[in-house]
Formats: structure tokens, C-alpha cells, sequence
């Protein structure tokens, strides 16, 4: 047995069942015999099968592997199977538009199935994982900094934050990138995608986002908030400015917070950022140009001047700005906040790293060293332990064809109509007893025209 180019010395099943064997195997008690036979092998074939029986197996698999299923077919009888999973694809063909109007994606042709998964369907797992995580990280930093300030104020439902900047954090500050993450985000290109088909694995096996990555997300924006806040706080601490005058306003310190918080998380999305387009550093870039922009215009000597009772802090911009506190603050925070995580994510790639990341080093896409190789953790990835076959399946205990058991085959092959064809002829030898027959027939009669002649 060769599997994927090695050879293997573990026996590979198969099972073939027709649509005559499937009605009982459908039925009662043999639903889960079935199933647990079919688990064993590597393949299983369900040829000559109606399409209520195309959509019980499919809705099988669902209930019983608690799995996502794909069914692909091109014609009206693959409709009910289409609908049953979890993903449909339909092919355009000959047979009609029926399974493509039914379907969640169309194809033209059977081989583009394999970029469907392997580069697109890839692609869209780990953007959406990554928007996810970044999601709930960049939600706990912004609000647990609010709790971490409760400590202070007595818990009095006083807001850190500026009105202005909590209704415009998530609409305008920290929108666009996360957008052009979940959109453009590439960690490899796509011809390596259908080089390395194991990539696909940890998609099945939801290893980028669980409840474990959950948790981490979300434990990651808690210290991130810590950081933010006490970093912050211990600078600004009975701080005072050029002038001697107190520099640890409320006003002033909520706004440096705001900022410190919008590089940040700015910063962390540009760090997990594996494909750049232009499009990418303008939306990440000009985040954070947009909050300057934002402070300039609400909080300069205009607004405030003409709307004091909209914008009560005055003209706080000008003279946060000049703070050297705010920036030393800043620098601070996100060398604590982005450094260290920098680091911690680089020795974790070089002593444990991921498939993903052994690719994109081998590509040249990274520039470290790595304590394995490709070939090391696809290596890992198929040792898994052996399943043994039930013994009706292991090749040791296979029964032996008994011709006396071949006038009980009811038929081995029928099309559409669910009537039985040649398959018994086949198997019994009958078909090639009669071409060898006619064969000896017409030798005998080219023999008699060449005695004539």
C-alpha cells in the first residue's frame, strides 16, 4: 500500500456498497454498524443510489462524526444530497442548473474543487480566525481599562474615557484594519497552499480558534489593558508640566490613555499582518493618523471655544501633546504591550513551531531558524495510531470467493432505473464465455471461406 508517496505497511480498506445494500445499512440498528465500518477505511464508494439515499448518508456523517460535510454534484438527483450538507457545491454542466441553483458555491469543473478548499476555503478559515481573536482582544483592552480605573474612583461609574472616543473606537479607530484582515490577510501564497495540502489539516481540527485560543484572547487583552493602564498611571502619578502646574488631570490622563490604547491595538494588527497591500498600510496607518486628526479637531482651540458645553475638556490637545510624560508613556507601553508578545511569538516559532510557520520559513518567508523541518512535522502528522478493522474487514480473515455463493449476488450493477443489468453475468463469467464463443464462431467461419476459395 502507498499512501501520499510512502509506502505503508498498515492494511487500507475500502468500501463499496450499492444502492441495493445501502437501503438495509440506512436501516435500524445496522445505521451505526455502518457508520463505525465506513470510519475504518480510507474510502467509501456508494454507487447506484437514489438521491434520498445520497442525502441519509451525508446527513450520517453529520449526526453520527459531528463533522462539516461537502457535497458536490451537477444534476437534479444531487439536489436532496446538496441541501443535506453543510456545504453544497454545484457543477455547471450538461445535466442542467439544477445543483448549482441549489448549491453555495458553483463550479465549471470537478478539478476546481481542489482550489475551492485548499486556497480559498483555507484562506477564509484563518482570516476569520484571526479577525475573531483580534476582536475579542482589542474589545477586552479597551474595556478593562474602565475597570481598572473603578479601582480608583470608587467605583462611581466615572468613565476614563472621553464620550467622543468610546462612540468612535469602534466605528473608526480600529474598524479598517481589522476589515482589511479579514479580507486581503494571505500567510502564504496560493501555490503553496496546494503544495503543502497538509495546511488544510488544521482547519478540520479547529486548532486556530477553540476555546483554548478563546480564553487566550481573551486573557491577552486583559494584561494588554493592565499594561496600558498602570504604565500609564505610574507616569502620570502626581506629574507636573514646564510651568509647575499639575499634569494628571483626568481629561489629560483618559486622552493619553485613549491614544496609548489606539497605538497599541494598531500596532498588534500590523504585527499579525502577514500581506501587505497598499490598501492594508492605509488602513492601518491611517488609524492612527486619524485619532491626531481627531484630537486636533474636537479637542483644539476651535471646538471647545464655540461649543464648551459639547466639548468641555478645552483645548486638551495642545497641550497633551507637549507633555513629555504622554509620549514617554507611549513608547513604554508599546515596548511592554507589542515587544514583549514579539518575542514571545518569535522563540515559540523557532522551538515549537507550527506547520505553517516551517513553510513560510522554508519558502523564505521567514528569516529564523527552526528546531524542526517540514518534512519532520509531516512526519509527526501521520503517525497516528493504527485502528484496527473489525474482523470482517481484515485482509487475513477475508473470505474467499465461492462460486457457489455467486446465484445469491441479486445484481452488482443497475443504472438510474434500480434494475439489475450484467453485473451477475459479469461476475459469473457468462459474458466472456459468450464473446469467446462467437470469436470460435467466426474463426470457424473465415476457415470455411478460405477452404472454398
Amino acid at each position: 500500500d502507498c499512501v501520499d508517496g510512502q509506502v505503508s505497511d498498515e492494511p487500507i480498506f475500502a468500501l463499496v456498497v450499492n444502492g441495493f445494500s445501502l437501503v438495509h445499512a440506512l436501516d435500524g440498528d445496522l445505521r451505526d454498524l455502518f457508520f463505525k465500518t465506513a470510519s475504518l477505511c480510507k474510502a467509501v464508494i456508494c454507487c447506484r443510489v437514489t438521491p434520498l439515499q445520497k442525502a441519509e448518508v451525508v446527513k450520517l456523517v453529520r449526526v453520527k462524526a459531528n463533522a462539516v460535510t461537502l457535497a458536490i454534484g451537477d444534476g437534479a438527483n444531487d439536489v436532496s444530497m446538496i441541501k443535506a450538507a453543510h456545504i453544497g457545491v454545484g457543477i455547471s454542466g450538461k445535466e442542467g442548473r439544477q445543483a448549482v441553483l441549489s448549491s453555495d458555491y458553483a463550479l465549471a469543473q470537478f478539478r476546481f474543487l481542489e482550489r475551492l478548499l485548499l486556497v480559498h476555503g483555507r484562506w477564509s478559515y484563518m482570516r476569520m480566525t484571526k479577525f475573531l481573536s483580534y476582536f475579542f482582544y482589542k474589545n477586552f483592552a479597551f474595556s478593562l481599562c474602565q475597570f481598572w480605573f473603578a479601582w480608583f474612583s470608587g467605583f462611581s461609574a466615572q468613565t476614563i474615557y472621553d464620550d467622543w472616543f468610546i462612540t468612535f473606537y469602534n466605528v473608526i479607530f480600529t474598524s479598517l484594519p481589522v476589515l482589511a484582515l479579514g479580507i486581503l490577510e494571505q500567510d502564504i501564497p496560493e501555490d503553496k497552499c496546494l503544495q503543502y495540502p497538509k495546511l488544510y489539516v488544521p482547519g478540520q481540527q479547529n486548532r486556530l480558534f477553540n476555546k483554548k485560543v478563546f480564553a487566550s484572547s481573551l486573557l491577552f487583552g486583559a494584561i494588554v489593558s493592565a499594561g496600558l493602564f498602570f504604565i500609564g498611571y505610574g507616569i502620570f502619578n502626581q506629574s507636573i508640566d514646564s510651568d509647575g502646574k499639575d499634569a494628571a488631570g483626568l481629561d489629560v490622563f483618559g486622552d493619553a490613555l485613549a491614544g496609548t490604547l489606539v497605538f497599541v491595538v494598531n500596532f498588534q494588527i500590523a504585527f499579525e499582518t502577514l500581506y501587505w497591500t497598499w490598501l492594508t498600510h492605509f488602513f492601518t496607518w491611517g488609524s492612527i493618523a486619524v485619532w491626531f486628526a481627531f484630537m486636533f479637531v474636537l479637542y483644539g482651540p476651535g471646538f471647545s471655544l464655540y461649543f464648551p458645553s459639547l466639548f468641555p475638556s478645552g483645548a486638551v490637545a495642545p497641550f497633551l501633546y507637549s507633555l513629555p510624560q504622554f509620549w514617554l508613556s507611549l513608547l513604554v507601553t508599546l515596548a511592554v504591550c507589542i515587544g514583549i508578545p514579539i518575542a514571545v511569538k518569535h522563540l515559540w516559532n523557532v522551538f515549537d513551531p507550527t506547520l505553517i510557520d516551517l513553510v513560510r520559513r522554508k519558502e523564505g518567508f521567514e528569516c529564523y531558524t527552526c528546531a524542526k523541518t517540514v518534512e519532520t512535522e509531516i512526519d509527526e502528522e501521520k503517525s497516528v495510531e493504527s485502528v484496527t478493522p473489525p474482523p470482517h474487514l481484515r485482509s487475513g480473515s477475508t473470505r474467499q470467493f465461492d462460486r457457489s455463493r455467486q446465484s445469491t449476488i441479486r445484481g452488482t450493477g443497475f443504472a438510474f432505473s434500480q434494475e439489475p443489468g450484467f453485473g451477475s453475468m459479469i461476475m459469473d463469467g457468462r459474458l466472456s464465455v459468450m464473446g469467446k464463443r462467437r470469436d470460435d464462431k467466426y474463426d470457424d467461419t473465415d476457415g470455411d471461406d478460405d477452404d472454398d476459395d
